[in-house]
């Protein structure tokens, strides 16, 4: 809320320098004219006019004569990207539950987090790559990575490609250290601060972080079980001229939801019709028991950019990433992590990633660990509803469960009190930007076979 003791000209000041230290307007950026913003704000020009003058005398605004004012440059505070965007409290604050995750204490329980348990990867497997990797060519393990990254890794995901129904050549593919870093570098190529994009509500929470470090304006689209809420979209289309939409067209995080075919086809008919971008992150791809429908195969990677990676099946501590996209985008792409990181991911990572997906061994894998998640999910939902929590929808496989909560708690609270015995959970609202899940929880089934996860959860409840 605004202080009431300051005045027009002092809260209108407070704006403008949240604006410039957040780099929203940024050294050399013109500022608003005096009439426009004026209206904007509903304030007198004279008010404007003075707060442009203060603002000049500080130093971080200067007058061109005939033009207008600029940002300067100068006495500018160094950039945070916690402090980008609407202050959340720290129980629902992206960066406070990463850190959390990140981080933990001793003896944490982790049902909130976004990864399988470390006994139930293939740790067998991973070894033997790295032995076979040791007696491999110096190049591997001395010189840098191709432009494009390995080529055996981007051959295993072209022959993937092709078994989804989605052709490519391999001037459509590029490998990242990450599908974080691959979001990070479309965000590079294609938005400037200020741009208008699209995300899901909820959706995954370290995307919408991401896409606020770039200084973008994020409006949620709600979510259904059969994928976006598209009356709900086409009026956002229409009332916003928006650049990108982010979402997983499978296995949905945070909701496990999969889009179905219908919303799938007139999704992409309303993205041509408002020249809209769209960015499938397809990370939990081999998570699903059969193939479901995807964007960028409908679409045929015309506008359409398809991301991913290998964290969740395989090893996080191995990390690499990739994009699929129009040969055009990617060169740019390639181009672009160049000049940022002069080449594609550690030539070790992707090439033992590439013998270890080549094997046979990581089919059997994902039978095993799809089999294992099954159970899970019914067991963490026949736990969790003596509380009265249940599951908005029943994915078809991976390893969420999105849950609502009893009226009249709030998952966040909850959430606080958990942590303070060493549960670390993630409350509904760190995956929507309006704020609306505060009955949500996102549940990760293969980190809730401890005992301890229930019983803390039931005392938090009844402490609210």
């Amino acid at each position: 809320m605004n202080d009431v003791s300051l005045t027009k000209t002092e809260m209108l000041m407070n704006s403008l320098r949240d604006r410039i230290a957040s780099r929203a307007l940024g050294p050399g950026d013109r500022m608003p004219s005096i009439r426009r913003f004026a209206r904007t704000m509903g304030v007198s020009p004279s008010t404007v006019v003075e707060a442009y003058d203060r603002l000049a005398a500080e130093g971080i605004i200067h007058a061109r004569r005939g033009s207008g004012f600029y940002v300067t440059g100068r006495n500018l505070p160094p950039m945070k990207v916690a402090e980008m965007g609407a202050t959340r409290p720290r129980n629902v604050d992206p960066f406070w539950v990463s850190r959390q995750s990140l981080d933990p204490r001793p003896g944490a329980l982790q049902p909130g987090c976004g990864w399988l348990p470390e006994n139930w990867m293939p740790h067998n497997e991973l070894r033997k790559g790295l032995r076979a990797l040791a007696k491999s060519g110096e190049a591997v393990l001395t010189n840098y990575a191709g432009a494009h990254g390995s080529l055996a890794l981007r051959q295993y995901l072209l022959g993937r490609f092709a078994e989804e129904n989605l052709p490519a050549a391999p001037e459509q593919v590029m490998l990242t250290a990450s599908a974080s870093q691959a979001m990070d570098l479309i965000c590079r190529l294609l938005l400037q601060p200020g741009d208008t994009v699209l995300v899901d509500d909820p959706g995954y929470f370290n995307f919408h972080a991401l896409l606020q470090a770039h200084r973008v304006r994020l409006v949620g689209v709600p979510y259904t079980p059969d994928g976006p809420d598209l009356d709900a979209f086409e009026v956002i289309l229409t009332d916003n001229t928006a650049r990108l939409y982010l979402t997983n067209s499978a296995l949905h995080n945070p909701t496990g939801a999969t889009i179905s075919p219908q919303v799938a086809y007139r999704l992409l008919t309303l993205a041509g019709a408002h020249d809209l971008t769209i960015v499938e992150d397809d990370t939990f791809a081999d998570l699903e028991p059969d193939p479901s429908p995807r964007l960028a195969v409908l679409d045929g990677l015309n506008r359409v950019l398809k991301i991913g990676g290998f964290s969740k099946t395989l090893s996080a501590s191995i990390r690499c990433g990739y994009i699929a996209g129009g040969a055009d985008w990617i060169d740019a792409l390639v181009d672009l992590q160049v000049a940022t990181s002069f080449g594609g991911p550690s030539p070790v990572a992707a090439e033992l990633l590439a013998g270890v997906l080549s094997g046979g061994s990581y089919r059997k894998h994902l039978v095993e660990i799809r089999g294992r998640l099954s159970s899970a999910r019914k067991s963490a939902a026949a736990r969790l509803a003596p509380l009265g929590i249940t599951p908005w929808t029943q994915p078809r496989g991976g390893f969420y469960l999105w849950c609502r909560f009893p009226e009249g708690i709030d998952t966040g609270e909850v959430a606080k009190h958990c942590a303070q015995e060493n549960v670390i959970l993630a409350p509904g609202n760190v995956f929507s930007p309006s704020q609306s899940a505060a009955s949500f929880m996102r549940f990760n089934v293969a980190q809730m076979a401890d005992k301890r996860v229930l019983h803390v959860l039931e005392n938090a409840m009844a402490a609210r």
